[in-house]
């Protein structure tokens, strides 16, 4: 009987330590679960943070909008045009731009590209219509932009189609497309 006693006490304290080793796996899955928990809302929160400073660098990119006020008028000496003049302004909602030639820092740049060339930082004019006479486009102001296309070594001559880039330091840029009348005329306006 002693023997049988001792048989079952044995069996009785294995159930304990089963158990307790089922406790201690439950345990260990609840705090594996909570660790898992946090790290995938840790991973959300931080997903969800960096799309929204895409967002906004994305809103930012294009709040600096500037557009064509006016037609582009070019002045030519009968078989080149010579000089591109037009008129800025910013679009509804868009932030300030610097349009000053003469910045060495947070400069708007203008390139030329024709068939077969593709001129950078062309050298431009700005000559205040309404607003402040400084050279900062604000909104509702009026800026007018005079291009030396012949002081640049460019030669424009009748049917050519060029292209001229306005790029802000910040924002979009502005793409004016056009093409030289069949015949030129001392003033013109490009289509």
């Amino acid at each position: 009987m002693r023997a049988l006693r001792r048989l079952l006490g044995r069996f009785g304290e294995e159930r304990g330590i089963t158990g307790l080793e089922t406790a201690i796996i439950l345990i260990a899955f609840v705090v594996v679960a909570a660790v898992f928990a946090f790290v995938v809302l840790s991973t959300g929160l931080f997903s969800s943070e960096r799309g929204k400073e895409a967002v906004y660098a994305g809103l930012a990119k294009t709040r600096g909008t500037m557009e064509l006020s006016s037609g582009v008028i070019a002045n030519s000496n009968g078989t080149n045009v010579t000089t591109v003049q037009f008129d800025m302004t910013l679009a509804a909602g868009g932030d300030s731009v610097n349009l000053d030639p003469a910045a060495t820092t947070n400069r708007t740049v203008i390139s030329y590209i024709d068939a077969s060339k593709v001129i950078n930082n062309l050298a431009y004019t700005v000559t205040p219509i309404t607003g402040n006479a400084n050279k900062l486009l604000e909104p509702g102001e009026l800026l007018e932009i005079s291009i030396d296309l012949a002081g640049a070594g460019l030669t424009i001559g009748p049917n050519t189609m060029f292209s001229l880039e306005v790029k802000p330091p910040t924002g979009s840029y502005l793409v004016i497309q056009r093409t030289t009348p069949p015949a030129l005329a001392t003033v013109m306006e490009l289509n």
